[in-house]
């Protein structure tokens, strides 16, 4: 998946071989959905070599939830941006949030599971200190734009940072430009993670006007600028630094 991932389980009774089996499983995923591999299972299939009956279940269901993305975000979330299949946007979100309950599963209450600096968080950092995640800040190396302060909620985003614009507007067929970033809080990291793509591709208005109507999510925008730009309810998770 082309980043970097950790997990940081606390607390007491957690299997040892449980936190060995999620970092097995993120490899996994890695080998089967990598489109920078030819051999993957999504490469090959994008290529026609396979068919959808052919893959994993897990393939099966992850384009399940592009699908479910894709109608949900008016085709601004795709299972093709680039011409060829790709369902990394939301695959990091799913496969971390499914390491995650498998930690849960094995007794873990208090656990980050980090894919690239998206986040699923489960209990708390210590007893009575949420977790705090740092959003770097777009446009100025080594800073951050906010700190989420938080419980058992995933964070995300999409943006320009790490990766240049690679976000694609599909509707246009270019690349999103309109944005800097856009970080998105929620329950699950799947839907998190898609939804920051999706908002990403919409640009400012749209994409924080959708992420509103999202039941459960909150948002901050970037602009290229420099400026923020949030939902109403971003700041009951975050405190922005500026």
């Amino acid at each position: 998946m082309g980043t970097v991932f950790s997990l940081d389980a606390r607390g007491v009774g957690v299997d040892p071989d449980a936190v060995d089996a999620a970092i097995r499983w993120l490899h996994w995923v890695d080998r089967t959905f990598s489109t920078y591999q030819p051999d993957s299972v999504v490469s090959r299939l994008s290529r026609g070599e396979l068919t959808v009956d052919e893959c994993p279940a897990e393939v099966r269901e992850v384009l399940g939830l592009v699908r479910v993305a894709s109608i949900a975000s008016d085709g601004y979330f795709s299972e093709a941006p680039h011409g060829f299949l790709d369902p990394t946007g939301i695959v990091k979100g799913w496969a971390v949030e499914r390491a995650s309950d498998m930690l849960v599963a094995a007794g873990s209450t208090s656990h980050v599971v980090n894919g690239g600096g998206d986040v699923q968080l489960v209990g708390e950092a210590g007893a009575g200190r949420p977790w705090r995640v740092g959003v770097a800040h777009p446009l100025r190396p080594r800073q951050l734009v906010a700190v989420v302060t938080a419980s058992d909620v995933a964070v995300a985003t999409s943006g320009t940072a790490e990766r240049g614009r690679h976000i694609v507007d599909p509707h246009r067929g270019a690349p999103a430009d309109a944005l800097a970033s856009v970080t998105v809080v929620g329950p699950r990291l799947a839907w998190v993670d898609a939804s920051a793509t999706a908002a990403f591709a919409m640009g400012p208005d749209r994409g924080l006007a959708w992420i509103e109507g999202q039941p459960g999510l909150e948002a901050l925008a970037v602009l290229p600028t420099g400026r923020t730009r949030h939902t109403t309810g971003f700041t009951q998770w975050a405190a922005l630094t500026d």
